[in-house]
């Protein structure tokens, strides 16, 4: 029986996957038209109805073009690296709480901070691996904005962690039944969905591709199916982190709704995309270590006293 329910659960898993992907594909097209018409002209309507065709073209083109083969790169490395970033990005939909028979574990938060931070290795060794200044410059940008971020977001984590007092996602779903903590932590709220912008390496955060000055960051040196896959691996971690969003700030049982809910915190990616200039770097490092760093502080000592003086009451 057991081995029943381990082939269930992988066979549940790929097709997770497939959706994912999918999804990814669809979200690029959704990307392309709102921008298109956030700056007054159509996006991709040529291939197929309405355009629907064009992320699927664009993967043939991908993975059809010539690799290149950087010169005295590190070989071995710089191929495995963006299938390594494709495959944690996809691995960390593992800890999603659905209501079909699926992986759910106590610890499912511990195993999205794990997995989200190990990111940073595939930045930077892609970045070294290619033997390119650029790509080095880009690599170590991106690095020291993901680990300045993390910091705060993992304070904001913990802060509604004391709320529920519990390391399961699942819980969260279940704590904002009658209302949801948008509401009841909105500072708390905005504070998470700027440091994920800023650890998705998105507008206005986006310094790792900074085209005037490095020439498009960590992946300079990568085509075809190399960049196909970092570009796959962004996107999956976009869209993770709005469906992580949607279940913190508002709610997440697994219907309709939360598909919505979703779709909101993917078009505000979008809309920040097209809308806000590039930060200057050296504000950005400000922001996360003399503005996020001490309000999530403070706000973790105030959640951290009321959970504890809830337990003296209770006992």
């Amino acid at each position: 029986m057991l081995v029943k329910e381990v082939v269930l659960l992988l066979l549940l898993y790929l097709a997770m996957v497939v959706c994912v992907l999918i999804s990814v594909a669809f979200m690029t097209l959704m990307e392309r038209k709102i921008l298109g018409y956030i700056q007054i002209r159509k996006g991709p309507n040529k291939v197929g109805l309405l355009g629907i065709l064009q992320p699927f073209s664009d993967a043939v083109k991908l993975f059809s073009k010539e690799q290149t083969v950087p010169f005295m790169a590190n070989l071995n490395l710089y191929y495995i690296i963006p299938f390594f970033n494709l495959i944690l990005s996809l691995v960390l939909w593992v800890c999603i709480p659905m209501h079909t028979v699926f992986f759910n574990f106590n610890f499912s938060f511990l195993y999205f901070l794990s997995l989200s931070s190990m990111g940073v290795y595939c930045v930077m060794l892609a970045g070294w691996s290619s033997n390119s200044n650029y790509s080095l410059l880009g690599s170590l940008r991106a690095v020291a904005q993901t680990i300045s971020y993390e910091v705060s977001l993992v304070l904001l984590l913990m802060s509604f962690l004391f709320l529920i007092l519990s390391l399961n996602i699942y819980n969260l779903i279940k704590y904002q039944e009658y209302v949801w903590l948008m509401f009841l932590c909105l500072p708390l709220g905005l504070m998470w969905l700027v440091s994920s912008l800023a650890e998705t390496n998105r507008t206005p955060f986006d310094f790792a591709e900074g085209e005037s000055e490095l020439v498009s960051g960590f992946n300079v040196e990568y085509s075809s199916g190399g960049f196909a896959m970092i570009f796959l691996a962004e996107y999956a971690s976009i869209l993770f982190m709005s469906v992580m969003s949607s279940i913190m700030l508002m709610g997440g049982s697994m219907n309709f709704m939360f598909l919505l809910k979703v779709l909101i915190f993917v078009i505000f990616w979008i809309w920040a995309r097209g809308t806000l200039p590039r930060y200057r770097y050296d504000k950005l490092m400000y922001l996360a270590w003399k503005s996020y760093l001490p309000v999530s502080l403070n706000y973790l000592m105030f959640f951290y006293m009321m959970s504890m003086i809830y337990f003296i009451l209770i006992c």
